[in-house]
């Protein structure tokens, strides 16, 4: 290395980005990802021991891909090599492989070879690395935000370790925002600033798991904040919203706004306003909240609100909650919002609700009562000399598959637990029962 290109080496290091700098030189230093990179976890160990086999990380934007390759560059001893997929070519793996051969029959070491993006590589690019994998002449580490088992060649996956990385905790922002602002060394404590606390609460909150966001928030923060009069710069509420582009909403997840807004948003859905509910579900989506937080009370009231009325409600409610955990935002607001709008605008009925509590209450409060024998189990041993199973009418071999049978112990044999409705289709279900019992006593 020349002097200048040491001289430039050393001024991008002072000058690069605050995520960059910021990024950890061991595991220790690592934040959040406790479920792969733990003490007791197996690529801790690996790490650790220098005994890296071929990997893809596959994960959410900022969630510590390529930081935890620098960590395996900081630690290992074989030589590391990185390439970005959206622009290298084949030419490059060329001479990466060219090199990593020279590494190997030269000095006996090895080469890991971290490709990030690898999912922007196309079918013959990824398998042009399969035979160098495959032989050991390179060990792969490859990044991906897409699902590997959909972008990346099966080969290649066959020959690596899979490890997901998730959206960083609230706490996990946290921690990095304070080493931000107060890290004299890498961070930005030699500009005297101090983040307020709801602040803190605001962009840890409001970056949903990216770290990177989060770290060029409060750096935007710092450098463009004038000093106050104590001469230093105070990263308040107001300050962080503009930072990060977006208007701070009155949302705190802990306190009582969260729960006037879910609750505003489950009774506009339970009222039958689709307008309203929407506007909620929007108010929520802004300010952060979990899409499997409100996906979860969309399908309760889909049940608690709607019930048999329209046993779609369910249906449509079940699916986007599965959905929105598969795709994650931006996207998943429009599956919510039709799920929303759905349950709103569905038939309504408690009957199911109702039931539940009146069975429940007197399970709780009345003696247990005894269930007849005929609908007792008769197939395991000595259930017939019981007794068990004999007496007990088959509904599929009578007219309209219904008989006329007493289901309920004698003590509640009179008792009515679920009513059904005149909504939606809940007023067909009882006119079919009414029919089905009229017609077997004719």
């Amino acid at each position: 290395m020349d002097l200048f290109e040491y001289m430039r080496s050393n001024n991008q290091e002072k000058e690069s980005p605050l995520a960059s700098r910021l990024r950890p030189r061991t595991l220790d230093e690592v934040v959040g990802q406790s479920h792969i990179i733990g003490k007791d976890k197996l690529l801790y160990r690996a790490i650790k021991a220098d005994k890296i086999s071929s990997i893809i990380f596959y994960g959410p934007p900022g969630t510590g891909k390529t930081t935890i390759a620098k960590v395996i560059a900081g630690t290992t001893s074989a030589v590391f090599t990185q390439i970005n997929a959206t622009s290298a070519g084949k030419k490059d793996m060329e001479e990466v492989i060219a090199q990593a051969k020279d590494n190997s029959g030269m000095y006996g070491k090895k080469t890991i070879l971290f490709i990030d993006e690898i999912h922007r590589f196309n079918k013959s690019q990824q398998d042009y690395l399969l035979p160098f994998v495959e032989d050991g002449t390179i060990i792969l580490i490859g990044a991906t935000t897409e699902n590997p088992y959909f972008e990346v060649n099966s080969a290649l996956l066959s020959r690596s370790i899979i490890f997901e990385l998730k959206s960083l905790e609230k706490e996990d922002i946290k921690e990095l925002l304070l080493r931000a602002v107060y890290d004299e060394e890498r961070g930005m404590g030699s500009y005297h600033a101090e983040i307020d606390e709801d602040a803190l609460e605001f962009l840890s909150d409001i970056a949903n798991g990216d770290a990177r966001a989060a770290l060029n928030a409060i750096e935007l923060g710092v450098l463009t904040t004038e000093r106050s009069d104590d001469g230093k710069i105070h990263i308040t509420l107001p300050v962080a919203g503009e930072c990060i582009q977006k208007r701070v909403v009155r949302y705190d997840k802990s306190g009582d706004n969260h729960y006037d807004t879910i609750s505003a948003f489950i009774k506009s859905m339970r009222g039958s306003d689709p307008d309203a509910a929407v506007y909620y579900l929007a108010r929520m989506l802004y300010a952060g909240e979990s899409v499997t937080f409100i996906a979860r009370r969309i399908m309760i009231c889909a049940s608690e609100d709607v019930s048999n009325a329209d046993p779609n409600a369910i249906v449509v409610a079940t699916a986007a909650a599965q959905a929105v955990e598969r795709i994650g935002m931006p996207e998943s607001q429009i599956i919510l919002a039709q799920a929303a709008a759905y349950v709103a605008c569905a038939p309504k009925s408690n009957s199911s609700v109702e039931a539940i509590g009146a069975a429940m209450e007197a399970v709780k409060n009345e003696k247990t009562a005894t269930i007849p024998s005929y609908l007792m189990d008769s197939h395991y041993k000595g259930a017939a000399k019981l007794g068990h199973g004999l007496g007990y009418k088959y509904a599929h071999v009578y007219k309209n598959h219904y008989v006329k049978q007493q289901y309920l112990p004698d003590e509640l044999k009179d008792r009515v637990f679920y009513t059904l409705s005149d909504q939606g289709y809940e007023k067909d279900l009882k006119e079919h029962l009414q029919r089905l019992k009229r017609e077997a006593e004719e």
